[in-house]
């Protein structure tokens, strides 16, 4: 892809979640009003389908097939971006190629969990090249937090990965300010046509000052006008407004993914919405959950202090 079709993935796109009825199985028309909601906010580019938030590591390979199916139908024109969280190469490129089939619109590739202990240079380029030559789709890479390992990739690693021939963008999530402009700088070096798009939700403020094509962040599903009215300040210049924004980003950030456990988030996502009154249950696929009164309660006076809940 040349520069000029790459920029049409630019933009913000909301992490959606997976809605789930009382027995665990997928909520289809709660997913799809989900999704509707989401991109009906005007700015919204498109969605990130299976991804972390979409609980994309607790469906079944046909169960995320059909996240795709039902996203792409309920999304119209927008872009959809699926998620493949796989830890095995030949079997990551079969659900890639079931994304493709489904409608997707570029495929994200996650970094498997087991890579967080060790991987190398060889072990990232040979997933994600046989995922790449799997789809007649672009790429997207995942750049993991800081402190999860060899899921943030070494700059070494990261510098070969942008040069793969359909890597188009990087959902940067190292949640450090200072590790997000490193990667700015490697694909500044190493492939300049490649979008790196800030994805640290407290972090975003800082990270769009430095530069971003845009962003892949779950808070957008709470937020979508917040997030985009962050970016386009950024981007006009307008420092004062976009400090307005963070001022209701921040709170929902720290509540959702600055409390420990962080492996709380997609729980409290869900929670967040259903206190709001835009999902029917806040119920993930277990181990995840229930959530407890107390984090609950903080949930909601988050919700307060960003002046999206008063009940």
């Amino acid at each position: 892809m040349n520069v000029s079709q790459i920029a049409t993935f630019y933009g913000i796109y909301p992490s959606i979640l997976c809605p789930l009825k009382s027995d665990y199985s997928i909520d289809e028309e709660a997913l799809a009003a989900h999704v509707a909601e989401v991109t009906s906010a005007r700015g919204i580019v498109g969605v990130l389908c299976n991804g972390h938030a979409g609980e994309n590591f607790l469906l079944s390979r046909a169960e995320r097939k059909r996240v795709v199916e039902v996203t792409r139908e309920a999304v119209g024109r927008g872009r959809v971006v699926a998620g493949v969280n796989i830890e095995e190469s030949r079997e990551a490129a079969e659900h890639a190629r079931d994304a493709e089939a489904a409608g997707a619109d570029a495929i994200m590739v996650f970094a498997p969990f087991s890579w967080a202990l060790s991987q190398d240079e060889t072990v990232a380029l040979n997933h994600h090249r046989m995922i790449g030559e799997a789809v007649d789709l672009p790429l997207m890479l995942f750049q993991g937090a800081v402190r999860s390992g060899r899921i943030a990739y070494t700059s070494e690693v990261l510098g070969r990965l942008v040069e793969l021939p359909n890597v188009i963008a990087i959902k940067e999530g190292s949640w450090e300010t200072s590790a997000y402009e490193a990667t700015r700088r490697i694909v500044q070096e190493r492939a300049p046509h490649v979008a790196v798009m800030a994805s640290g939700d407290e972090h975003l403020f800082s990270c769009y000052v430095l530069g971003s094509e845009g962003s892949l962040v779950s808070l957008a599903v709470i937020i979508p006008e917040t997030i985009v009215a962050i970016d386009q300040a950024v981007r006009r210049g307008d420092l004062a407004a976009a400090r307005v924004a963070h001022e209701v980003i921040y709170p929902l950030a720290r509540a959702i993914y600055g409390t420990p456990p962080g492996g709380h988030a997609t729980a409290r996502l869900k929670t967040c919405l259903k206190l709001l009154g835009r999902l029917r249950s806040d119920l993930t696929r277990l181990p995840m959950g229930p959530l407890e009164e107390g984090e609950i309660e903080m949930l909601r006076l988050a919700l307060e202090t960003a002046k999206l809940f008063s009940g």
